[in-house]
């Protein structure tokens, strides 16, 4: 069957087969390489989504797929009912790369969202002395940290929440950006946590104003709540610093990470945090059969060895300035706004003659380039770090002559 699919056939088999829990571009990927991808037919595009960001290191990096490859012919599963050979070296160098004392290893960003919840209540009970049952854990509005049913809880996004309650309590909500409701917030004794983005991504790509991660900080520093960073997304060179957080010299108590930890080759994620938080938890008390397995361990060494090596922060940030330049340039009143920070970029595309970001993106597809949506009208640019300025240029013209053709 292989042979004779085309793109129609694979998306009928999707449709009849799969829950329909996504709504993706229609277009059938089949070969990925670098900054490229290509479709079923063998249609080039330059990939501007990255997996949400988990491509960092660019499609089949031959150093991440070589180390995928020769362990899983060696080992790839024990459990942690077991110690493996891959496991400590892989704690060992992350700890040390991002500087804790600790790590946590889980599969995917949700995995380590929850974890970090718990990790949170717990030393909430164990350390800073809340009554049994009672921390809360600050979150912003319009995040998206999953959609497991606690994350989704603390989601302000119908499509996300509505129709999936009872929902889990201990989360209170408050405006993005806004210090002033972090301050009124963390008021509360019983606060256990501040749970942030340092850019919202799925929100669309908004950052915040210079300082706010900085003073809200300092701020849950001075009432004794941790500062937990999700950094699934904006994480491993994204934004032009190794983390988004470095751009104010913010380290977190707990640091989330996902997606580009593994390069896009392996679902591998990490809470990472120092002994006092960490070893709250026991034996038995939390854990993944596949979390840390050898697989995962020795792709993740090779991911992050791929990001210093290439200097791929500094790629993100030195194109990151040119793409939002570049943009700024088109001379479209169909666009409204660019922002972003690296090669973490959004769009915002106002909407005329019934025409969305989605009919703008459904365009550039056409002209060999994909990205897309989120809500009607932000279209978020990431491409891979791995990206040439010359390969940058070119998605350029493609851009501006895709929301050109809207005139």
């Amino acid at each position: 069957m292989s042979k004779k699919l085309t793109s129609e056939v694979a998306i009928s088999l999707e449709e009849k087969y799969g829950a329909h829990n996504y709504h993706p571009l229609a277009v059938v990927l089949s070969k990925g390489k670098g900054a490229k991808v290509w479709d079923v037919e063998g249609k080039e595009y330059f990939d501007f989504l990255s997996a949400y960001s988990a491509v960092n290191q660019g499609h089949c990096h031959p150093k991440i797929v070589g180390a995928m490859i020769e362990q899983a012919q060696t080992l790839t599963l024990t459990s942690r009912a077991f110690y493996s050979d891959a496991l400590g070296g892989y704690e060992k160098y992350i700890t040390e790369y991002f500087g804790y004392d600790k790590v946590l290893p889980m599969n995917t960003g949700a995995e380590a969202d929850e974890t970090a919840l718990k990790l949170c209540r717990r030393w909430a009970y164990d350390v800073k002395g809340v009554r049994a049952d009672q921390a809360k854990i600050v979150v912003c509005a319009d995040n998206f940290h999953g959609r497991t049913i606690s994350i989704i809880s603390m989601s302000t996004d119908p499509e996300s929440k509505a129709g999936f309650g009872p929902y889990t309590p201990g989360f209170e909500v408050i405006p993005y950006n806004d210090l002033g409701a972090l301050q009124r917030a963390l008021d509360d004794t019983n606060v256990a946590g501040f749970l942030v983005e340092p850019i919202q991504g799925e929100a669309g790509v908004v950052v915040p104003d210079e300082g706010y991660l900085r003073k809200a900080f300092a701020m849950c520093k001075a009432k004794n709540v941790l500062f937990i960073a999700d950094e699934v997304q904006t994480g491993i060179a994204r934004t032009g610093k190794l983390l988004a957080c470095d751009h104010e010299g913010v380290r977190p108590d707990i640091l989330i990470l996902g997606k580009a930890l593994s390069g896009g080759a392996y679902p591998v994620s990490a809470v990472l945090a120092d002994d006092e938080i960490m070893l709250t938890i026991k034996p038995g008390q939390h854990g993944s059969t596949f979390g840390g397995n050898p697989v995962a361990a020795k792709v993740a060494v090779a991911a992050l060895e791929v990001v210093k090596e290439e200097k791929l922060a500094e790629r993100a940030e030195k194109l990151g300035e040119i793409f939002r330049t570049e943009m700024r340039k088109i001379d479209s009143d169909r666009i409204e706004l660019v922002r972003g920070k690296g090669l973490l970029n959004a769009v915002v595309i106002r909407p005329k003659d019934g025409k969305t970001a989605m009919d703008v993106c459904i365009k550039m597809a056409e002209n060999g380039l994909l990205a897309k949506p989120t809500h009607d009208h932000i279209i978020r640019f990431a491409p891979p770090l791995v990206i040439t300025e010359g390969q940058l240029m070119e998605a350029v013209a493609l851009i501006k002559k895709s929301i050109l053709s809207f005139a």
